[in-house]
């Protein structure tokens, strides 16, 4: 294993460096310190390079007082980063090499490429825009963050050939390290973890928990009677942790992998209501879908699905899969159904973007507040001050009842049946009158 220094001497004459340590940007220091930052002169850029947009959001919130801007949209990123020089850049393959197509990153100002956990993509598949972003990026130095070198053989040979490894596990032949012990998990977005270490403790009746964010692990005056990780734990830290006893893990969809190469068995923990249950359920399907978890092959599936559940519950995007399986073949659907418009009616909502609001808080609120199935919500049109949203006609006295009861970004939501003229939009139904 490398020192510090000896990987900055690496990079000084050209050599990538391997960083292992867990998927979690929180847990990025040794990135820092490797690089020598913060600093802010503008002339050398960082690129973090990400599986999805809301892999490169979670840089913002830990990059160590630099400018940094995550790109969520291509068309917002060209104007950004035009007018305003930034020191960090985090954003997907794809996106990433979209900018730099229309020169909006030029690689002659970036000092450093830094590969976020490629084992996502290339396990996913999905590695053919890093490949080319690469094939641009020969001058830039190169640090590869990976928790399982071992896994990316090939890819390190052409892209991190002769690699200084930081981090415990060496970038070589050898198998991955075995499992160090059992723990439960929920999938979470990382800014859900506190509020489901709450439903954790409620769900298994702790009395004493732990609550472990990082930092020296010590041991409680107190026995605890469970350990919630609010970050992700290095292998060293997970075997510690459960020395105090099962750990339970809030990966995202994209970590899950991680926390399975260190801990077995890994038991799924129910943190959410659970979905009302179909009575029959097909128990060859059962079997296929258990089959599939177990043998570890769903990890592109997961990739996929991974903003999905920043937010619905995992339970409702499985349920929601099995009914898009269920539904009949197109050429089944009877004519007359399948070129039927459906019947909606317009909703005025007094919230808009001045007061944080996003369209997805709108949805969800719609969908977990409400009580709306997701294909009863269409078209939303955010402004400044106010949304207009599109619901099903048979659900917009539900949704107005509804909507008028619940807060959004700690405001009360008035909601009201649209008025054309407030709007400037072309009235597409109302609302069924009461006889």
């Amino acid at each position: 294993m490398s020192t510090l220094d000896e990987g900055r001497a690496a990079l000084a004459r050209g050599r990538p460096v391997i960083v292992v340590m867990p998927p979690d940007p929180a847990q990025a220091g040794v990135l820092w310190s490797l690089l020598g930052l913060p600093h802010g002169d503008g002339t050398q850029a960082t690129i973090v390079v990400c599986t999805d947009a809301s892999s490169a959001a979670e840089w913002i919130g830990v990059v160590p007082g630099i400018r940094a801007y995550a790109v969520d949209s291509v068309s917002r990123a060209l104007q950004r980063l035009r007018n305003r020089p930034v020191d960090l850049v985090s954003g997907s393959a794809d996106d990433l090499l979209a900018l730099t197509a229309q020169s909006a990153l030029k690689w002659d100002a970036v000092g450093t490429i830094v590969l976020a956990w490629p084992e996502q993509l290339v396990a996913a598949g999905r590695s053919e825009a890093l490949e080319a972003l690469l094939g641009d990026a020969r001058t830039a130095r190169r640090v590869v963050l990976s928790w399982n070198p071992s896994s990316l053989k090939e890819f390190l040979a052409r892209h991190a050939y002769r690699a200084e490894v930081l981090g415990p596990a060496p970038a070589s032949d050898a198998e991955p390290l075995p499992a160090v012990g059992p723990a439960a998990f929920a999938v979470t977005a990382t800014a859900n973890r506190p509020a489901a270490a709450r439903a954790a403790v409620d769900a298994l009746d702790l009395d004493h928990p732990m609550i472990w964010d990082g930092g020296p692990i010590e041991q409680p005056d107190a026995p605890p009677d469970g350990v919630l990780c609010l970050r992700l734990p290095t292998r060293d830290e997970f075997a510690a942790l459960s020395l105090l006893g099962k750990p339970v893990l809030f990966p995202t969809a994209g970590q899950l992998g991680y926390a399975r190469s260190i801990a077995a068995p890994l038991t799924p923990l129910r943190v959410s209501p659970a979905p009302d249950q179909s009575k029959d359920r097909a128990a060859a399907l059962r079997v296929q879908i258990a089959a599939r978890i177990d043998a570890g092959t769903s990890d592109a599936g997961l990739l996929l699905l991974g903003p999905l559940f920043d937010r619905y519950d995992p339970a409702e995007v499985a349920a929601a899969l099995l009914g898009l399986l269920e539904t009949p073949a197109r050429q089944q659907v009877p004519e007359h159904e399948a070129h039927a418009t459906p019947a909606w009616c317009r909703l005025f909502v007094k919230i808009g973007t001045k007061d944080g609001a996003r369209a997805k808080d709108l949805v969800g609120a719609l969908t977990r507040e409400v009580g709306l199935a997701t294909t009863e919500i269409g078209r939303i049109d955010l402004h400044d001050s106010f949304a207009v949203v599109d619901v099903a006609a048979d659900a917009g006295a539900r949704a107005l009842r509804g909507l008028n009861r619940v807060t959004i970004r700690g405001r009360r939501v008035e909601a009201r049946e649209d008025r054309a003229e407030e709007t400037k939009r072309p009235r597409r139904g109302a609302l069924p009158t009461k006889r």
